[in-house]
């Protein structure tokens, strides 16, 4: 009884676990290179609604807003 009990216990865990975890974050632009993310709408990828540059020296501009539809561009200095 305490096994089944326990069993269904860590399984609602695992399935809570699986459903809640924190979403996804940006690629970190790494040194030396200047980064540009593009925000979309949906996953047609055919409306920007945003974006965000970094440039060589570690300075940000961004403009509009954030999704999970985003595409990531890095080039050497």
């Amino acid at each position: 009884m305490i096994r089944r009990v326990l069993l269904a216990v860590l399984l609602a865990l695992a399935t809570l676990t699986t459903f809640t975890s924190a979403p996804a974050y940006a690629r970190v632009c790494a040194l030396g290179y200047h980064c540009v993310t593009t925000y979309y709408s949906d996953s047609s990828w055919t409306t920007v609604v945003g974006a965000m540059y970094e440039d060589c020296e570690g300075a940000e501009s961004r403009w509009g807003s954030r999704t999970i539809y985003k595409d990531f561009v890095e080039t050497p200095c």
